[in-house]
């Protein structure tokens, strides 16, 4: 069976939570050389997001994506990829409460091309993970 560039992924699963923080790194880095202090308000304290930071959040939000994935692809018949769309942009506008929370408006905007491009990488990395989970590798 042959499966075309457009329903398929070339890269393993296991390099698309690595691709989410080397993107998160990236958009960090180019806030930061724009003179954009990036902090949130989290309550009365004031965080500073620092590239470590991004790069674990986007990590384990790679991470996370990924096993989900799994599951829905098992579990819905298909492999899911409708849910699979439907869940991250929710999982997306759910994170925007954090991106919004920069402390200027130059602090905002790269938070929320963060979240967006990490979104982004995320969501269209894996959706075609956890399909015939039953006959092939869950880390192809």
């Amino acid at each position: 069976m042959t499966e075309n560039s457009a329903t398929s992924s070339s890269w393993p699963a296991w390099t698309v939570p690595l691709a989410a923080a080397v993107v998160a790194v990236a958009v960090w880095l180019v806030g930061a050389a724009s003179g954009v202090n990036l902090e949130a308000q989290l309550g009365a304290d004031v965080q500073a997001v620092s590239v470590v930071a991004a790069a674990v959040a986007a990590l384990a939000a790679g991470l996370a994506g990924w096993g989900v994935r799994v599951l829905i692809g098992r579990l819905v018949r298909g492999g899911g990829e409708v849910v699979w769309f439907v869940l991250c942009a929710v999982v997306l506008l759910a994170s925007m409460v954090g991106a919004f929370a920069g402390t200027t408006p130059g602090a905002v905007v790269v938070l929320v091309s963060m979240h967006v491009a990490v979104g982004a990488v995320v969501a269209l990395g894996l959706r075609t993970v956890g399909r015939g989970a039953t006959s092939g590798s869950v880390l192809a």
